[in-house]
């Protein structure tokens, strides 16, 4: 739908993060008007790498920051917002729960009752994730899985989905939502993450760490894809208010271990490098995978990239990186 998005004034927070670079990207392809709200300048994300920030509006701030979005959404006349601004990283929740809570919980609800308060907004694509569902023994998670995230980040996702079902419900805020799996892709400076962490220790000779034992169970989704998705939503709510409200799960469906992951980098970076597993990790979901149904049924959507089609190119993107 190249035509809805050709000079549609389009809101875009945490644009310097992994997702947002490479949604910017597309959205820049795909002629929008883009505003970015941006907190710290990062000139290593793929933002300031290429150059799209240099075609896009740029405002300074903070997702708590109310009066800043509502100036800013009033100010450009925004018709779609797609809210990525977020903490994203659990070991740091888990250390730091308030700043978590802070910007994820808080961060929701200033965003939409900002929204709420600016009557060009027409769209609302709210990105949460699979932690939002907390540790269930029914698998693979579908969207009717109850929210009880127990540990910080999970708690704190499980939170600003409720809180934006109630923007929808009470007071008919064209919001959804979007539950991913574990993002991955070119872009992504958090070197902690299993991907880029392990891309970077066999560019560098040196043993990948693994922070768990290994044998945790997660959903790798590539960030290209989730950029798609995050579009393919706010063009199906244009055409249907009345999946306002809603969560969609977005996922290749592939159960893969933590060791999976750092195995299959390993061979197709031909690297015979041993694994470094340290088994420190607390307070994270065992086992998580989860169920694109709705999203095929109800939206037509695919992937674009399977798992081994996304980390070749990932890892393409780190080689130059690195260079």
């Amino acid at each position: 739908m190249n035509s809805f998005w050709q000079d549609r004034p389009t809101f875009v927070t945490g644009a310097t993060g992994l997702v947002g670079g490479w949604l910017v990207r597309r959205l820049i392809d795909a002629g929008a008007d883009v505003v970015c709200l941006v907190r710290d300048w990062v000139p290593q994300s793929e933002l300031a790498r290429t150059s799209s920030i240099e075609q896009v509006k740029i405002v300074r701030g903070d997702v708590r920051d109310q009066s800043t979005l509502e100036r800013a959404l009033g100010e450009y006349e925004i018709n779609t917002v797609i809210h990525l601004a977020a903490q994203t990283i659990v070991t740091i929740a888990n250390r730091n729960p308030v700043s978590a809570w802070e910007t994820n919980v808080q961060g929701t609800w200033t965003l939409l009752e900002a929204c709420r308060r600016t009557p060009t907004v027409q769209q609302i694509v709210m990105a949460s994730s699979d932690k939002a569902y907390g540790e269930s023994d029914q698998l693979p998670y579908d969207e009717e899985t109850p929210l009880r995230g127990r540990h910080p980040y999970d708690a704190s996702k499980s939170c600003s989905n409720i809180i934006c079902q109630t923007y929808a419900a009470t007071y008919g805020v064209p919001v959804v939502v979007t539950r991913c799996g574990n993002f991955y892709g070119g872009g992504d400076l958090n070197w902690n993450r299993i991907v880029p962490g392990t891309i970077r220790s066999v560019l560098r000779g040196q043993r990948p760490v693994i922070r768990s034992d290994g044998e945790y169970v997660r959903d790798y989704f590539y960030v290209e894809d989730g950029a798609a998705a995050y579009m393919l939503l706010a063009e199906e709510l244009h055409r249907n208010r009345q999946i306002a409200g809603q969560a969609f799960n977005f996922s290749n469906e592939t159960q893969a271990t933590v060791k999976d992951i750092a195995q299959k980098i390993l061979a197709l970076m031909s690297s015979d490098l041993e694994l470094d597993i340290r088994n420190e990790v607390t307070n994270e979901i065992r086992h998580q995978y989860l169920s694109a149904a709705r999203a095929r049924r109800e939206l037509g959507w695919r992937p674009l990239f399977t798992l081994d089609e996304g980390l070749v190119k990932t890892i393409d993107w780190y080689r130059k990186f690195f260079e």
